[in-house]
C-alpha cells in the first residue's frame, strides 16, 4: 500500500498545492467579503488573488471555474454577467464556490457567508452535514450510505425566521461529484439523501463532497440569465458552418479546454488567460456563437439553480481523495 501511495506522489503534490492556493485566496476575501461590495467587483478580487497565487498559465495552472456567488433562494451556479450590479446585503445567504487547478486537477471548495445571527443554524445544518459526508467516505463505500449519513444530520437542524419555524432539507436533486483531469463532474455523484445507488467510492479516486440545505422545499430548477458554461467533456466532433462559432470554439479550446467558463472572462481584454492570449483575447459579439456551440452540443450553458423564492439555501463543500494507505481531506482549512 506504502508503494501505491508513493507511486501517486505528483499527484498528491499538485492537488496539495492547489490546495493551498485555495485557502489562501478564501483567507484574502474573507477579509473583503462584506454587506456592500459589488458582486461582479468581489468576483473580480477573488479571482486576480487566484490568478495571481496559483500563477496562472493557461491550460497548465489556473481557476478552475467561476466564482459562484449565489444569493438565498439561488443555490447555485450564479455568477454576474458584466452590467449586473448586484451587491451583498447585510440579510443576505452567500454560497461562495471557487476552485483552482493544476495540471487539470481540481480543487472545488465552497462556503457560506452571512452576517446576520438568525442564519446560524442553516449554516450550521450545512456544515455539520458535509463533515458527516466526509467522515462517511472512504473506500468501498457505498454512495447510498453518503447520502444517508448527510441527510441524518442535516435534517435534525430548524432555522427560526420572522417567528416561524422551518426545518432544514436537502436539496435532494443536488450532489457532490467524482473529479478528473480537467473534468469536474467524472461520472459519479455523491447523494445528500438517502437513495438506492449501489455504485461504490474506489481508491484514488478524489471527490467534491458538497451539501447544500434549505428552508425551501428542497428541490432546484434551472432558472434566470446564464453565466456559466463548460465544453462538453465527450463533445462531438461537429462542422460548423459560421465561421463566428467556429472562432470562438477555437478561443475556448486554447483558454479553458474542458474547465468551466464564464461570460465576463469572454469580456476581459485577455480573454480568460494572459498567458494564453496576452491582451488580445477578448470575444466581441459573441452571444449567438456561444448559443450555436450550446445548439450543437459541443457546449453545455448551466443556468443558475434556484430553490423557491424568499427561501434561504447554504452550501459547504471539500475536495477528498481516497489515497491507498488513508482519506485526505485536501481542502481543510482552519476556517471550515
Amino acid at each position: 500500500l506504502r508503494a501505491a501511495d508513493r507511486l501517486q506522489q505528483d499527484l498528491y503534490d499538485k492537488l496539495r498545492h492547489a490546495s493551498e492556493v485555495h485557502r489562501q485566496v478564501r483567507h484574502h476575501a474573507q477579509s473583503f467579503i462584506k454587506p456592500g461590495i459589488k458582486l461582479i467587483d468581489m468576483c473580480e478580487r477573488l479571482e486576480e488573488t487566484n490568478r495571481r497565487l496559483v500563477q496562472e498559465c493557461g491550460l497548465e495552472r489556473g481557476i478552475g471555474f467561476p466564482t459562484g456567488c449565489s444569493l438565498n433562494h439561488v443555490a447555485a451556479h450564479y455568477t454576474p454577467n458584466s452590467g449586473d450590479d448586484t451587491v451583498l446585503s447585510y440579510d443576505d445567504v452567500m454560497k461562495v464556490d471557487f476552485g483552482t487547478q493544476i495540471d487539470g486537477r481540481i480543487i472545488d471548495c465552497a462556503w457560506t457567508v452571512s452576517f446576520n445571527p438568525k442564519y446560524d443554524p442553516l449554516l450550521e445544518a450545512v456544515k455539520e452535514a458535509t463533515n458527516a459526508g466526509i467522515k462517511a467516505a472512504g473506500i468501498d463505500v457505498r454512495l447510498c450510505d453518503i447520502g444517508e449519513s448527510v441527510q441524518e444530520v442535516m435534517e435534525s437542524y430548524e432555522v427560526e425566521l420572522e417567528g416561524k419555524t422551518y426545518p432544514v432539507k436537502c436539496i435532494r436533486n443536488l450532489n457532490g461529484h467524482s473529479m478528473g483531469p480537467y473534468h469536474i463532474h467524472a461520472g459519479k455523484s455523491v447523494p445528500i439523501v438517502k437513495c438506492d445507488d449501489q455504485t461504490k467510492m474506489e481508491e484514488n479516486e478524489i471527490f467534491a463532497i458538497e451539501t447544500f440545505g434549505s428552508t425551501g422545499r428542497g428541490y432546484i430548477v434551472e432558472d434566470m440569465e446564464c453565466s456559466h458554461y463548460m465544453k462538453n467533456f465527450h463533445a462531438p466532433h461537429v462542422p460548423l458552418r459560421v465561421p463566428r462559432a467556429k472562432k470562438l470554439l477555437a478561443h475556448i479550446n486554447k483558454t479553458f479546454g474542458t474547465l468551466a467558463f464564464c461570460r465576463r472572462w469572454l469580456e476581459r481584454e485577455d480573454g480568460g488567460s494572459a498567458t494564453v492570449n496576452k491582451q488580445g483575447g477578448r470575444q466581441e459579439k459573441y452571444l449567438g456563437a456561444l448559443k450555436n456551440l450550446c445548439d450543437v452540443g459541443i457546449v453545455q450553458p448551466y443556468p443558475p439553480l434556484v430553490d423557491v423564492k424568499g427561501c434561504y439555501t447554504a452550501q459547504y463543500e471539500h475536495t477528498l481523495i481516497l489515497r491507498p494507505t488513508c482519506k485526505e481531506i485536501l481542502s481543510r482549512g482552519d476556517d471550515y
